[in-house]
């Protein structure tokens, strides 16, 4: 068996993914907002809320990298950010 060299995104490809991550990740805030305040930050439910909203926040930031190394000299700024 070969060892392919995996292929990157295209600009394209970045930019359509990073439109459902940001959409994805402003949703999750809103469900994780209700979720503390209906229950309250102790809460085991409203905690693993915290923790997917910063999970999310933390995906970004290696998409964004990701795209970076994948688009050198491309307009990527803001793309998953």
């Amino acid at each position: 068996m070969s060892a392919e060299s995996p292929l990157p995104l295209t600009l394209e490809e970045h930019r359509e993914l990073g439109q459902e991550i940001r959409a994805a990740s402003a949703r999750l805030r809103e469900l994780c907002t209700m979720m503390v305040g209906a229950y309250g930050s102790e809460n085991r439910a409203a905690h693993t809320f915290v923790k997917l909203t910063e999970a999310m926040n933390s995906l970004r930031q290696e998409l964004q990298t990701q795209a970076v190394r994948d688009l050198p000299g491309d307009p990527v700024d803001g793309i998953y950010l």
